[in-house]
């Protein structure tokens, strides 16, 4: 019987994150009936013909419309062959130009039996893209076995409590803020549950990121309104108000964004100190909470140098063809420091930058307090 619960309490995060999963999984959003995809059929489709004669070519920029002969590979109407269009704006970063032999991803609109149109949306992806993931499973588990299947359920945990709750309640005119918050500590506690184990290096993990989280989010909503940034700045953001969301708050939505996207290197950083103190802990039993404490607060250190650095190069990325352009037109730094995207980047990385600083101290703290008594709760 004792064995049977030690084994039960040993897998308990796994059994946590398969009920997650399983409940998230069958949890609606409330929007999977939207009214711009009633009365269609989606699928991939075979190119089998080109016809270009109604492209317009101006230099890189092509516009109108490129009929393509495509067969059906799936859904409700397979094995049709059939017309599909493909509209061209003339934005290099929407187009594509398909060619014989490519799979595309189209939409078909129909009525009873009755192909009405096909629209061709994109290349078709999803089978590489599964490709990608099973490499990166694989991996992960040859790697790191058990761990490496719980980074695994921690991943997908995120990516559907991101789809199914933090989404659609923020459509739906909740705070984003606190919804943010509200997922954002909910996945932390999850994710180190995951690394840890219900255990005090779990509590102490969580207690640090808390801090960070919190500090990250204070500041951002702070300087976001003195920096006078609009929630425009985030790429199709206003498409989601012509799209009939003009309730929302954009710039809510962006204070949010600041701090889920600095949330993953805080969680780093309390993960990786308390960590530290645990196998400080373990080689020393005798040693006492400040100076694990002040272990802690080394490592802590020495992370701090490159975690800040990281979120730099994360954040800006993106953004390598607008510094190039600002480059190519002699642009003053002056200048581009001022401009509002420049100046939510810059707020994106030092808000979370603080928020990293202030997470280790405290991680360190809860860790030499929690993991320097009752040691005989380690296993």
């Amino acid at each position: 019987m004792e064995a049977m619960k030690e084994k039960i309490t040993r897998n308990m995060p796994l059994i946590i994150g398969i009920i997650m999963i399983v409940v998230l999984l069958i949890l609606p959003t409330g929007y999977e009936g939207a009214v711009i995809y009633r009365g269609t059929d989606r699928c991939s489709a075979l190119v089998l013909e080109t016809d270009e004669s109604r492209v317009i070519s101006s230099g890189l920029i092509r516009s109108g419309e490129q009929t393509c002969t495509i067969r059906l590979l799936g859904g409700k109407f397979k094995g049709r062959e059939v017309e599909g269009y493909n509209l061209l704006s003339g934005a290099l970063e929407s187009d594509k130009i398909f060619n014989i032999g490519d799979k595309a991803q189209v939409v078909i609109n129909y009525r009873e039996d009755e192909i009405l149109s096909v629209n061709m949306i994109d290349h078709y992806r999803i089978d590489k893209e599964l490709i990608l993931v099973g490499i990166s499973c694989i991996f992960l588990i040859l790697f790191a076995g058990k761990k490496g299947i719980m980074s695994i359920l921690s991943f997908v945990i995120a990516v559907l409590m991101i789809w199914k709750v933090m989404i659609p309640y923020t459509l739906n005119g909740y705070n984003p803020i606190f919804i943010g918050l509200a997922v954002v500590i909910i996945l932390s506690f999850i994710i180190i549950m995951f690394v840890f184990g219900l255990d005090r290096r779990c509590m102490a993990a969580v207690l640090g990121s808390l801090l960070g989280i919190i500090t990250t989010c204070l500041l951002g909503c702070i300087f976001t309104d003195l920096f006078k940034i609009h929630g425009a700045v985030m790429s199709y953001s206003e498409s989601l108000l012509y799209a009939g969301f003009e309730h929302l708050n954009l710039t809510q939505i962006f204070m949010s964004s600041i701090f889920i996207g600095a949330s993953g290197a805080v969680m780093d950083i309390a993960v990786d100190i308390t960590s530290a103190i645990y196998e400080v802990v373990q080689k020393k039993p005798e040693i006492g909470w400040k100076e694990a404490t002040m272990s802690g607060i080394h490592v802590g250190q020495a992370a701090l140098g490159t975690m800040t650095t990281t979120l730099l190069l994360a954040y800006s990325g993106g953004y390598l063809a607008l510094l190039m352009v600002f480059m190519a037109q002699g642009t003053p730094i002056y200048n581009i420091l001022n401009y509002k995207y420049v100046s939510a980047e810059i707020l994106d990385t030092i808000v979370g930058s603080i928020g990293l600083v202030t997470v280790a101290p405290f991680t360190a703290l809860a860790s030499g307090l929690l993991l320097t008594k009752c040691k005989k709760d380690f296993t």
